[in-house]
């Protein structure tokens, strides 16, 4: 493994593109990755957690260094960032993901915004949904989404330029036991020593998500363990000093908890009502009461219908998250060069 003390000579920007299965895909992102490093001292590296198409082989016949994960370690959300990042060499370190295409301009304007303010960890932009017939990546258009928010932000969903230094100062990049979630569990880390994050009301990135219907992609990131994510970030935060952060910033924690309180008084009423039949008819009815709020808070039977079923789905999946063991998230992760192509 080369770490940057080995390194002949530092570099100013490192562009990590985290991947995994995106043949489609990576050729461009590593193209726009290039263009916006033209004229400029900087690398690419394709980091891989595990692809089982030709990612890795395409990337692979670029002017980039490629990586990939090695067993015992598996991959995640938070693991490509950071096996990456044990490669940069850059005073400054791009991270975006496989399917997006960076703004050819956005690393000078980032830059820029370092300069100018010493105390600011990371800089991003919007990053622009290019496919919104998915519900989830349909949400994500709205100026209400973390996503768009400018100015002063807790977190760099979908990436952005970080400092360095400020990433030194706390000892890691993003957390490998992470599924999700990692990019708010190192802002939060950031701010929590003196650092804050930006959103330019510029473009970051546009992004190709996925395409396919809803609940599959629901079903797959409940397989892939994605939505284990904030489980995993609630655990990751036992012990540290911003852990009631987490209850204050985040509202998904509270929601959830409020699905446990609709579990509990459904379960209540089954076993305490004598009259099963008219148990279940509370139960359905509280079940239906529900559903009639979601589609009159979201305007629409479908995405009403979506929104009920995620809330189950992530309610579900955060004990699971809270039980998961972890591993030490600033250890050496398992990986190996697959070609270093970098000029």
């Amino acid at each position: 493994m080369t770490s940057r003390g080995e390194a002949e000579v530092p570099l100013t920007v490192s562009v990590i593109i985290k991947t995994l299965n995106e043949a489609k895909r990576i050729g461009a992102a590593i193209d726009s990755a290039l263009t916006a490093l033209a004229g400029r001292d900087g690398e690419v590296i394709v980091a891989d957690s595990g692809s089982t198409d030709d990612t890795t082989a395409i990337a692979a016949t670029y002017p980039v260094l490629v990586v990939e994960v090695r067993p015992p370690a598996r991959g995640s959300c938070g693991l490509g960032p950071q096996m990456g990042f044990q490669y940069a060499r850059g005073d400054y370190v791009c991270v975006m993901d496989g399917d997006m295409l960076l703004d050819p301009s956005f690393v000078a304007d980032a830059l820029a915004a370092l300069a100018a303010d010493p105390t600011l960890a990371g800089v991003t932009g919007h990053v622009e949904e290019m496919q919104t017939a998915n519900l989830e990546y349909a949400r994500r258009v709205t100026r209400a989404a973390p996503e768009n928010r400018i100015g002063d932000i807790d977190r760099m969903n979908g990436g952005g330029l970080y400092r360095r230094a400020a990433i030194d100062s706390v000892g890691y990049l993003t957390d490998r036991n992470l599924h999700g979630y990692e990019e708010y569990e190192l802002g939060i880390r950031l701010r929590a020593a003196g650092w804050h994050l930006t959103r330019l009301d510029r473009c970051f990135v546009r992004h190709f998500g996925h395409t396919g219907n809803s609940y599959r992609l629901l079903a797959r990131r409940w397989k892939s363990r994605y939505l284990m994510g904030i489980g995993e970030l609630v655990r990751a935060a036992c012990g540290q000093p911003y852990l009631t952060t987490l209850w204050r910033e985040l509202p998904e924690l509270r929601l959830w908890s409020m699905v446990y309180v609709w579990w509990a008084l459904t379960l209540l009423l089954l076993v305490a009502v004598p009259d099963k039949g008219l148990a279940l008819a509370l139960a359905v009815a509280l079940l239906l009461a529900v559903f009639a709020l979601l589609v009159w808070r979201k305007r629409g039977v479908r995405m009403g219908l979506y929104t009920l079923v995620t809330w189950l789905f992530h309610a579900a999946a955060l004990p699971v998250g809270l039980l998961s063991p972890r591993r030490p998230p600033g250890g050496a992760i398992e990986s190996a060069i697959v070609r270093d192509g970098r000029p």
